[in-house]
């Protein structure tokens, strides 16, 4: 049965086939292929003060280092998305994750900035295979629990993004650059349990996607328009999430050298206990989005943060390492919300929407990382940080959002 509303939304209330039960062992390991991954990506932003110092770089050089990185990273993601929706290629994730491997023994070894260049590059380019095909992986491993699953596959990602600074501190700086080529271990590790979670896709995947397929009609569906209003209201939300996170990531420990005069290495540590705090808030959006609704959890991560931004500038040491804290755990609770919201909105196109969304995650990074590198140059990194404040007041556009676990509610009932 079909009820068509006002607005142009339809909502089914056909039966929904039982989801295959959650795999939980699959999901743990691809969560942490997913840190691992991320843990290997986050060293290179870890490592700029190095770079800067060896190369004898500027900010803008710096933030070409990250567009390099994110862009790679961004732009071939939709493609892989799309073409995986139609032909699945489960061993794509260990060959992805080669490119890695790759990058990261050439960026120990690079002789000039050019070579920089490319080896980030190529570590972008693993990251693009890994993202949308692992994405789909969580969500046919989910069960039904979409968004649980998908929380258990950031908060992974993000773990291995607060790894990675505190490696770096520990290991990269006493040791020079070359010790990056360390981490090729992690990359083989992750190639090897990639390899087993490939056989494991290729075995039940098609199974858990036609069951998935199946409870397709009765999920609430909105009309065309109203789905590219949505999409493009999500769209400009991770770029107010990551832009603002670029600032962060980026530069937070030049700000806190330049503000507060730390050293290097206590820098370092406030970006790890800023990630950490970023992990947290990824497990606590996916569970919370499956109980409450996933907008509720988009409003308040996003608009939430606001009047914290809005301090950060301004507070003494104590307080910016309280209000990053705050704020990187209330703003990363959006991002599983955002893509599961996604993934409703356009069933059956998970690859395609998950490489768009981590895709246009990543280039709002890079691009974030290029212009705020610039924007310091010219002015200051304080000036940043004054600017960036704002971008959460973007949340308000959540208000455009459909009301998608309300209809499905009248839609049952």
């Amino acid at each position: 049965m079909s009820i068509q509303t006002g607005t142009g939304t339809v909502l089914r209330a056909t039966p929904v086939s039982p989801a295959a039960a959650t795999a939980f062992r699959v999901l743990t390991a691809i969560s942490f292929c997913h840190l691992l991954n991320d843990m290997l990506q986050s060293v290179i932003p870890a490592v700029y003060p190095i770079l800067k110092t060896s190369y004898h770089l500027d900010f803008r050089q710096i933030g070409l280092i990250t567009l390099s990185l994110q862009l790679t990273a961004s732009l071939l993601q939709p493609f892989v998305g799309i073409y995986t929706d139609h032909r699945p290629t489960p061993y794509s994730l260990p060959v992805g994750m080669g490119f890695t491997l790759s990058g990261l023994l050439l960026l120990a070894n690079a002789p000039a900035f050019g070579m920089i260049l490319l080896s980030v590059a190529l570590v972008g380019v693993g990251s693009s295979v890994f993202h949308p095909e692992s994405s789909r992986v969580a969500r046919l491993a989910s069960g039904g629990r979409h968004g649980l699953a998908q929380s258990l596959f950031q908060v992974g990602g993000n773990a291995g993004s607060a790894l990675g600074p505190l490696l770096a501190a520990m290991v990269v700086l006493p040791a020079g650059q070359r010790s990056i080529a360390w981490f090729s271990a992690a990359a083989l590790l992750a190639i090897f349990v990639l390899s087993r979670i490939s056989g494991w896709y290729k075995t039940h995947g098609a199974v858990r996607a036609k069951s998935a397929a199946a409870g397709h009609e009765s999920r609430v569906q909105i009309s065309r328009r109203r789905t590219r209003v949505a999409l493009a209201v999500l769209m400009a939300l991770v770029f107010s999430k990551y832009f603002y996170l670029s600032s962060l990531t980026s530069y937070y420990t030049f700000f806190l050298i330049s503000r507060f005069h730390v050293a290097v290495q206590s820098a370092q540590l406030h970006l790890f206990v800023f990630l950490g705090a970023v992990a947290a808030g990824t497990f606590i959006g996916g569970p919370i989005g499956d109980r409450i609704g996933r907008k509720y959890v988009i409003w308040g991560s996003i608009l939430g943060i606001l009047p914290f931004t809005l301090a950060l500038p301004y507070a003494n040491l104590f307080w910016t390492t309280v209000l990053s804290i705050v704020i990187g755990f209330v703003l990363s609770s959006a991002f599983s919300a955002i893509i599961v919201f996604a993934h409703d909105l356009v069933p059956g196109k998970i690859g395609a929407i998950s490489g768009l969304f981590f895709g246009l995650a990543f280039g709002m990074g890079g691009i974030g990382a290029a212009f705020l590198g610039w924007l310091a140059d010219t002015t200051s990194i304080f000036f940043v940080y004054k600017v960036c404040s704002f971008l959460p007041a973007i949340g308000l556009l959540t208000a455009f959002l459909p009301d998608l676990e309300r209809g499905y509610k009248r839609a049952r009932a």
